[in-house]
């Protein structure tokens, strides 16, 4: 579960550093990365929850 946290972070890292680079410097290749980086997210939050909730029980 640790390693799934650590993944976690570094896709938030790199969308917040993609999505900062497309708000301020119009960078639209960058947007691209942040969609990227916010579906890998969102896998990886569901993969936690399931870990989570396994951990759980």
């Amino acid at each position: 579960m640790k390693t799934l946290v650590d993944q976690i972070k570094v896709e938030l890292d790199a969308f917040v550093k993609n999505a900062d680079a497309q708000v301020e410097k119009g960078n639209k290749a960058a947007g691209a990365r942040a969609r990227k980086n916010a579906l890998a997210i969102i896998k990886l939050m569901k993969d936690f929850r399931k870990a989570s909730v396994e951990a759980t029980k």
